[in-house]
């Protein structure tokens, strides 16, 4: 089930070395973004990770959200590499076990179009209405764009395979553009009565940052 906003999660994972077991979720900071209507590519992000060591602790590790940072407990034995190993492991974990959760939209354009008509009702009161919503080959420098003059929405083919409440985002964030141009205080305005706004963020960006695609997703204020 998903995390609900500003409350501590995790997901458990059962680690195949040393008995030693981890707890991971992410959330990411939002980067300022030019003036172009969609997801766009900036510099690639990094999860702000916080790493608490105890000496009590002898087998196992965890690890959870708090705010906008992944805290991760170790034990005070383990070494920078097991560190390393285990950041890197879980987050490969966690991408795998959040990507399970896909939506029905990944099936056909029509079927993206149709949940853009329910999340607009839901979020935007309905005023955002597109003419087209279709999937698209795997933009270079984006995870989505809009065309508002048409009414015209593209995803990219990448996002097919993400949680459903990832692509939600995504299609609000494009409503949204139908709305208002640009990325500032009006836009986000709108963007953000979709309520997992900010984890869905951090997801976009830890899956730029793992791919080495270098997409952001952007904000200004």
């Amino acid at each position: 089930m998903p995390c609900s906003p500003g409350r501590a999660c995790g997901v458990s994972v059962a680690s195949p070395i040393s008995g030693v077991g981890l707890t991971h979720q992410l959330c990411y900071r939002i980067p300022p973004e030019p003036s172009v209507s969609g997801l766009t590519v900036n510099a690639v992000a990094k999860p702000q990770v916080e790493v608490r060591r105890s000496r009590r602790r002898r087998n196992t590790v965890s690890a959870y959200r708090e705010g906008d940072t992944v805290v991760v407990l170790l034990p005070a034995r383990m070494s920078r590499a097991e560190e390393e190993h285990w950041v890197a492991e879980m987050l490969r974990r966690l991408q795998k076990s959040e990507t399970r959760r896909r939506s029905p939209a990944r099936a056909s354009d029509e079927a993206l179009l149709i949940r853009c008509h329910e999340l607009t009702g839901r979020y935007l009161g309905g005023r955002a209405v597109p003419s087209s919503v279709r999937w698209v080959p795997p933009m270079r420098t984006r995870w989505a764009s809009c065309t508002p003059a048409e009414g015209t929405i593209r995803v990219s083919d990448r996002l097919r395979d993400v949680p459903a409440w990832v692509l939600d985002y995504v299609l609000v964030h494009e409503l949204a553009h139908l709305l208002v141009p640009g990325h500032g205080k009006d836009f986000w305005r709108l963007v953000r009565q979709y309520p997992k706004t900010d984890r869905a963020i951090g997801y976009l960006e830890g899956l730029s940052a793992a791919a080495g695609l270098r997409i952001t997703t952007d904000e200004e204020e």
